[in-house]
């Protein structure tokens, strides 16, 4: 790009930018925003993004000054910076950093918030929140708070923009002594060193633990496929420290548990599953979301919660973190003496708090674009294609009637997908094919329609592993998964999925299901992404909004439809 005046953005005074998609300079502004923005639509002729608070924390995060983000960003612009925008940009920026929290060196009890001016503290002291958590100002740029409000204390700073880095220090845990296996546990295999730790994994890894000493909380953000789990247990055996690990799913559980066993010295003993079958608390435990929230009652105490203090931890991963409920936040704010290690493919949440992650997990410490990664060949390269199924007269007739969301689930339900989903399944003879899908009666029919078994959230978890295995061994060309298999399932031979119904926009859900089809492939290393959409429907709308995080790593859908007369996808 040759100068302001030719640039592919247009950035407005509500800290909005619009990308032109047909500018050649599309790809590189899209990497850059990606960077300190996120974007919010992406219609073909503009993308649209939004500066917020947290995009740029992360950024200053992430090594970012505020004249570099501003000066790519006039670099961008065609028609420069709004004044007022460039000056938010400059102030948001300046307050990361600009509060430190600190162990107290009078008393254990407290902690120290110490300001780089003055004024920084001034502009807190009238907050009757922060007063409630025991906030008291003790100097000119000292305030101290109760040790124990240490993560409520960070979680409202940043909810009234003020991020704090945190070097109030942590515990060690007690000790555990593990180290990786020179030869994977019945296999043989050899366990070289670039297979342990890749180079990024690596990187991921020292980014965690920072410089200084002052690492240990952060978030790593790698696509489905790229050895998340090997980044935890490289954090796990440079800690050597005893580890809480929480997951989304009993199959995740017995996933980490078995990667566990095999890559490190980690005896069977020292590593336990904490599910509703084993109830065992070891050196390094394995469990679920579901079983920390598990209550007897509505509005009764949480059973399990207790795991957080059964052991001394050195080190809690969170696995999908971006699933995290509640409850467990709350939990988390308890509990920021331990390290804190979130492991997620996008920080996308649909409930709105991804600040909540910032605060109590930690930055966004390491983040590796989906493109980056595909270029290298650690993951697949994926064809996105969405597929306009129409509707027959009877299913419009009862669309017109129905109230918006009833709408949406007639449009989702649409019947004809099932022929769309077998002529794709058709096209691809030599593939492994998931089709996943939202509600059980559509996957009941697709079953049928497809001669294949089906997974839903009431398939025991022994049956489960066994056609999952049967999937993975090539005995099962098709396999047909509800939601229980949008997170942590691995199925690394998939290579073809076909998205039959989702949770209406979840952007979360649509980069879950593509990555379930992102391992290496043999050959041109190459999988498909179908996602069946009924045309002229609400759920066309929804199907823009899925796509966002993905449209944002570089994916692009091209368009094809069902011919009802013909019965083939166009």
């Amino acid at each position: 790009m040759s100068g302001a005046e030719a640039g592919p953005c247009i950035t407005r005074n509500d800290r909005t930018i619009l990308l032109e998609c047909g500018h050649p300079g599309f790809e590189e502004a899209r990497t850059i925003l990606s960077g300190f923005a996120e974007l919010v639509k992406s219609p073909p002729a503009y993308h649209t993004y939004r500066i917020t608070p947290l995009s740029l924390w992360n950024a200053a995060a992430g090594g970012q000054t505020a004249a570099e983000v501003i000066e790519g960003l006039r670099r961008l612009s065609r028609w420069g910076i709004p004044s007022e925008v460039e000056g938010e940009m400059e102030l948001l920026m300046s307050r990361y950093g600009s509060l430190h929290l600190h162990a107290d060196e009078s008393d254990p009890q407290l902690v120290t918030l110490t300001a780089d001016r003055a004024s920084r503290l001034d502009e807190l002291d009238d907050s009757q929140k922060l007063k409630e958590l025991g906030l008291r100002r003790t100097g000119e740029l000292h305030s101290h708070c109760p040790k124990m409000n240490r993560g409520l204390l960070k979680q409202e700073l940043a909810r009234l923009g003020y991020p704090v880095l945190d070097y109030a220090g942590y515990r060690d845990g007690q000790i555990l002594k593990m180290a990786w296996r020179e030869t994977l546990r019945g296999t043989g295999e050899e366990s070289s060193a670039e297979f342990r730790l890749r180079d990024y994994q690596r990187e991921a890894v020292r980014k965690f633990q920072g410089t200084g000493g002052h690492g240990g909380s952060g978030v790593v953000v790698l696509p489905c496929g790229a050895g998340k789990t090997v980044v935890g247990l490289a954090v796990l055996e440079q800690l050597q420290c005893e580890t809480l690990i929480l997951t989304s799913s009993t199959t995740s559980v017995e996933q980490w548990r078995g990667e566990l066993l095999l890559r490190t010295t980690l005896s069977a003993d020292e590593v336990g599953e904490y599910t509703g079958e084993h109830r065992e608390v070891r050196p390094v435990t394995v469990t679920t979301y579901q079983m920390l929230t598990h209550r007897r009652s509505k509005g009764g105490a949480f059973v399990h919660m207790n795991l957080f203090h059964e052991r001394n931890w050195g080190l809690i991963i969170y696995d999908e973190v971006h699933l995290l409920p509640a409850p467990v936040f709350r939990a988390t704010a308890d509990i920021q003496a331990t390290r804190r290690l979130g492991l997620t493919a996008t920080l996308v949440r649909e409930d709105g708090r991804e600040g909540d992650v910032f605060s109590l997990i930690g930055p966004r410490c390491y983040d590796l674009p989906w493109k980056v990664l595909e270029r290298q060949g650690w993951i697949a390269a994926v064809d996105c294609i969405e597929v306009i199924v129409p509707m027959n007269q009877k299913l419009r007739q009862q669309y017109v009637y129905a109230g918006a969301k009833e709408q949406f689930r007639l449009a989702a339900g649409n019947q004809a997908k099932a022929q769309a989903a077998a002529q794709i399944a058709a096209a691809h003879p030599a593939a492994s094919i998931l089709v996943i899908g939202q509600y059980l009666d559509q996957l009941e029919q697709m079953a049928l329609e497809l001669a294949a078994p089906l997974i839903t959230g009431k398939t025991p978890q022994k049956e489960r592993n066994a056609l999952y295995a049967a999937f993975n061994d090539g005995k099962l060309p098709v396999l047909i998964v509800s939601k229980v298999a949008n997170f942590a399932v691995n199925l690394p031979d998939a290579s073809v999925a076909i998205e039959v119904s989702g949770a209406f926009g979840s952007r979360q859900e649509e980069a879950q299901r593509l990555g379930r089809i992102l391992r290496p492939k043999p050959g041109d290393n190459r999988a498909y992404f179908y996602t069946l959409v009924t045309g002229d429907s609400r759920e066309q709308e929804f199907a823009l909004r899925r796509r966002m995080f993905l449209t944002e790593q570089g994916y692009e859908y091209g368009v094809r439809m069902l011919d009802p007369a013909e019965g083939a996808v166009l």
